[in-house]
């Protein structure tokens, strides 16, 4: 598709008040962005010339974080959807190619229905307005499409207009438009908000273009790309109907998900060939995984990357910044943030990694912790090539343990351990010899006696 001859208009000026927040709707996340953002994802498929998100006045400055480099057209007062439209025509000056309007809340749009709608606007009979229209189970209140004879759409009757025939009509109106650029605002103009509720409609549109001799035509999707969002659980069903399409991409692009349900995307997540991943494993945005690696269960990854062959979990958690080399193994209960983890090195049992380095084949014992954080500030911990930490060890930082050095066992390290030097630093172990038998026989005889003094108390 020409980038030069598309552009989009995406409505987002709802107010969502179903969704019981004081977050905008249409920034609600699906799959680890606003849904808006997901809308804008599907447009960016077709390298449209212009990007032109619609909203309320007091959204701007959430909607612009959101949607770095889209233009926005602000729609106030809000006076229903044909208004909205109107309020992209000065972001759409001197624009003569096709124009798509979607609406920021019907994120489930795919590019294959947009490129249909596309194809059709440009078809020999050149229609004006391209309408997607869907058959779902239950029309509900769904518009009708109403096409006539020739298979042209005449007009788009709202349900509540609608007679018993139209409403026996089981084609409905998804919202979704692509519109001949060079009439599109004057067909707009002819809009009027001569009905009830004194707003200016988009619907009446394809009344307004076979007024001017101009056809429409309608282009069939699926019912699940015309869904809208409005209330807490329409998140929740569109989110699963994206997860399970990113479910089956990963698994056809050669991952194995031994529990597909459970596994949980974000819609940047990125994994290498042959990459095996258990059950209810959970990626947060920005995650890179390489070939041949394992995720055990229960594991949670978010803003990290893992070279090849790495072996992650069960019950691990990488956090932003999380760097695990090629080959090596982040075990069970193991949290590592803003820290690399060089190839080979193992960080296996319970333990915190944050703000360091494990150099190259280095072992950190269960329960070791890099005591980053002072109060104030963050320090870095250092840990070279071949080292060995003991379990249940403390490194202070800012602190640096050597190459090829060694960490005793429940040591607390405060300061640096040169290269092939043992540091340890726990007390003493003394003895007393035959303690635990004269300790167990005074203990049991204590025992007896207030045992026997509580049952000779009054009840």
């Amino acid at each position: 598709m020409s980038a030069q001859t598309v552009a989009a208009v995406v409505l987002a000026a709802g107010i969502g008040s179903r969704m019981k927040s004081a977050r905008p709707k249409v920034l609600h996340p699906l799959a680890g962005r606003p849904m808006i953002a997901q809308v804008m994802a599907v447009v960016a498929a077709l390298e449209p010339a212009r990007q032109v998100a619609v909203i309320s006045p007091g959204a701007r400055d959430e909607v612009a974080a959101a949607l770095p480099g889209v233009e926005l057209a602000v729609q106030d007062p809000p006076l229903g959807t044909g208004h909205a439209a109107m309020a992209a025509r000065q972001a759409l000056k001197g624009f003569a190619g096709d124009v798509l309007i979607l609406f920021a809340d019907s994120p489930l749009v795919s590019v294959e229905t947009l490129e249909a709608m596309l194809a059709a606007r440009r078809g020999a009979d050149d229609p004006a307005v391209v309408v997607m229209g869907f058959r779902p189970e239950d029309t509900a209140e769904y518009a009708r499409l109403i096409v006539g004879p020739e298979g042209y759409l005449e007009r788009i009757v709202e349900h509540r207009d609608a007679t018993s025939d139209e409403r026996s009509i089981k084609l409905c109106n998804s919202g979704f438009m692509a519109i001949d650029g060079t009439v599109l605002f004057e067909l707009l103009d002819r809009i009027d908000n001569d009905n009830a509720q004194g707003e200016y409609y988009l619907t009446d549109i394809v009344t307004a273009a076979n007024a001017i001799g101009r056809r429409c035509s309608v282009v069939e999707g699926a019912e699940v790309e015309a869904w809208g969002i409005n209330d807490r659980a329409q998140l929740a069903a569109a989110e699963a109907v994206l997860q399970n399409r990113m479910r089956h991409a990963a698994m056809a692009a050669g991952a194995t998900l031994r529990d597909p349900d459970s596994v949980f995307f974000s819609h940047d997540t990125v994994l290498g060939r042959d990459v095996t991943v258990g059950p209810n494993v959970v990626f947060g945005p920005g995650v890179v995984v390489g070939e041949d690696v394992v995720i055990e269960a229960f594991s949670h990854l978010e803003g990290c990357l893992v070279a090849a062959g790495g072996r992650i979990g069960p019950f691990a958690r990488l956090r932003p910044e999380a760097e695990i080399g090629f080959g090596a193994r982040v075990g069970n209960f193991v949290e590592v943030k803003k820290a690399t983890i060089e190839a080979g090195a193992k960080v296996n049992h319970l333990s915190y990694i944050g703000d360091a380095r494990v150099g190259e084949g280095s072992n950190v014992g269960a329960g070791t912790i890099t005591c980053n954080y002072d109060g104030f500030l963050k320090h870095f911990t250092d840990i070279g090539r071949d080292v060995f930490i003991g379990s249940n060890t403390a490194l202070v930082a800012p602190v640096r343990v050597g190459d090829g050095a060694m960490v005793g066992a429940g040591s607390t390290i405060t300061g640096d351990v040169a290269d092939d030097e043992l540091a340890v630093t726990r007390a003493t172990q003394s003895a007393v010899e035959g303690f635990a038998p004269r300790y167990r026989e005074r203990k049991t005889k204590e025992k007896a006696a207030k045992s026997k003094a509580g049952k000779g108390k009054p009840a």
